[in-house]
């Protein structure tokens, strides 16, 4: 008779698990289940083993999203263990979705197809992103074409990736958001290219901006507004004109299709002030402008918005020469100026500083013509002459041979040094050239001129020897004193023999006595004595006295007898 007894738990068991081939076929492996229950956050599982499997409801649901799931629902799950400590199956939905998500995106990255994630999680150097189950690397260089500071927004949005890399074997993928933006512009900018036409207006918004100009975006395609294009007028920067965020109107100036840039204007849109700048500013008619920038070689000033002049460092001032523009005038200052040349075609202008104030030399002519007398300091000595410092800022120059009567070259120099006070008559005035001849010495009356030719101070008269001392050895010549207190003067270097090895300096010394021949006197009547004047004047004597050299005597026997009675006569 049969057995009647009924099949135990352990039974059905055993036979699920031969018809399975063991609890093994089971383990690493993605089956589908059934939700029996949801109980705290967890939804209880079965797969068709002895025990059912827990799984937290989270991997049910996308990052940032609420799980979907309900008793009785169909799932795939991965099967990690048979049966755990607690004798519960191990189960795991994000690992069943891993896996089923390798297999997918294997195939696209196969054929360079894209992909949809979600950004849900920051990590080093990037993010995180859930490609449906696998975990992507997205690089910060990656999330945009431009540098994004806040990701935020971007965030548990579904969008679309390109898969760089990846490594099922070790589990790493590499994602780009920017290839997809560089792609859909690309796109968006052969569309826009074909539309676009030179000298077409259009709206567009500032995106960027840098020391030489703006982007702006056309709607998808960016153009450079160069900073020489913002405004006729002079611009030291964009931020002056525009603002990052502002809606402009602006100009196609020029397309190239082929590198695909576009080059914009916005001041093509205005009036061009050149038109009719030569009529308006006709040469010779005096404008005021302001300073708006400074050169070594000028100041540029404008007249007008977008019409500037340039005066050159020549034309600043009358006087001052060789001085930095800066130092004459300063930006932003207000300025009278004269139109010297305009070039509209060039778009330039010349302007004169100097030319809208009065000419210093005429009015000096004005006020002291040829013949009057002037008082002025001395401003410099050159080897030539004297510059005096007078009225107007003007400089005259006394030459050398005009300074006194009788005395010229280093010595007459010598007479006046710098920062004296002296006074002396116009001789000349050449306005053109900017040239003041003065004269001292002729304010000396000719009967004056003719006393201080013959007859000086201490006594002492033309063409006399006398007995002097050395007070002072200089490269010039000898500074010596009649007698031991006597009136003092000057022997000039070349006065102090007529041999060469004679005319120098060295060979005397302070407080030696000699005689010299007083030959004329300077403005001041101070004496200037000779020792060559009086050793010819003796050989001239003795020639006289004694007989020419023809007689048969010797020029030496001659001066021996002429110093053998010159020296009995002091006897």
């Amino acid at each position: 008779m049969a057995s009647s007894v009924q099949p135990t738990r352990d039974d059905f068991a055993a036979l699920l698990e031969a018809s399975l081939g063991g609890n093994d076929g089971f383990e690493g492996r993605v089956v589908t289940g059934t939700v029996t229950a949801i109980e705290n956050d967890m939804a209880i599982i079965d797969v068709g083993l002895k025990s059912e499997g827990r799984v937290a409801l989270r991997e049910f649901a996308a990052p940032g999203q609420k799980a979907e799931i309900a008793v009785g629902d169909k799932v795939d799950v991965y099967v990690d263990r048979v049966e755990n400590v607690h004798g519960e199956a191990m189960l795991s939905r994000d690992r069943a979705r891993r896996e089923e998500a390798w297999d997918k995106l294997e195939a696209e990255f196969t054929q360079s197809s894209r992909v949809e994630g979600v950004i849900f999680g920051r990590v080093k150097g990037g993010f995180t992103v859930d490609l449906n189950g696998a975990v992507a690397f997205l690089p910060g260089s990656q999330v945009d074409i431009r540098p994004v500071r806040d990701v935020t927004p971007l965030m548990d949005i579904p969008q679309p990736f390109q898969i760089l890399k990846m490594d099922r074997k070790r589990g790493n993928i590499v994602v780009s958001r920017r290839a997809i933006l560089e792609e859909t512009r690309a796109e968006q900018r052969s569309g826009l290219m074909l539309n676009l036409q030179e000298g077409q207006i259009i709206e567009g918004v500032v995106k960027n901006i840098t020391d030489y100009g703006a982007f702006v975006d056309l709607g998808g395609i960016d153009g450079l507004l160069h900073v020489t294009d913002l405004s006729y007028k002079r611009i030291q920067h964009p931020n002056e004109v525009i603002n990052i965020g502002d809606t402009v109107r602006v100009q196609i100036i020029r397309i190239n299709r082929d590198t695909q840039r576009i080059s914009l204007g916005m001041k093509q849109l205005e009036s061009d002030p050149w038109e009719g700048a030569a009529a308006k500013y006709p040469v010779g008619g005096k404008f005021t402008g302001r300073v708006t920038n400074i050169t070594e070689y000028g100041a540029f000033v404008e007249l007008e918005a977008g019409i500037e002049g340039l005066v050159h460092v020549s034309e600043m001032s009358w006087t001052k020469k060789n001085v930095h523009p800066g130092k004459i005038v300063s930006t932003s200052q207000e300025v009278d100026v004269i139109i010297l040349e305009v070039d509209s075609e060039k778009r330039r202008i010349s302007l004169g500083l100097k030319q809208a104030q009065t000419n210093p030399w005429e009015g000096f002519a004005a006020a002291h013509p040829v013949g009057s007398e002037v008082e002025g300091e001395v401003k410099n000595a050159t080897e030539f002459g004297l510059f005096i410092g007078l009225d107007g800022d003007v400089d005259g120059m006394v030459h050398m041979s005009d300074i006194a009567w009788g005395v010229s070259g280093e010595e007459a120099l010598n007479l006046h040094h710098k920062g004296e006070m002296v006074k002396a008559i116009v001789l000349d005035i050449d306005v053109e050239k900017e040239r003041i001849s003065l004269g001292i010495k002729q304010l000396e009356r000719a009967g004056a001129s003719t006393a201080v030719a013959t007859s000086g101070a201490g006594g002492v008269n033309k063409n006399e020897v006398v007995t002097v001392t050395v007070l002072e050895v200089r490269d010039g010549g000898l500074e010596v004193q009649v007698g031991d207190d006597g009136v003092t003067g000057f022997i000039k270097r070349s006065d102090l023999g007529r041999d060469r090895d004679e005319q120098r300096p060295e060979r005397y010394q302070v407080g030696q006595k000699f005689d010299a021949m007083v030959i004329g006197f300077d403005r001041s009547k101070k004496p200037n004595f000779s020792i060559k004047a009086m050793q010819i004047a003796e050989e001239k004597q003795a020639v006289a006295q004694y007989g020419s050299s023809d007689s048969g005597a010797s020029l030496g026997d001659i001066l021996g007898e002429a110093l053998k009675a010159r020296g009995g006569d002091k006897k």
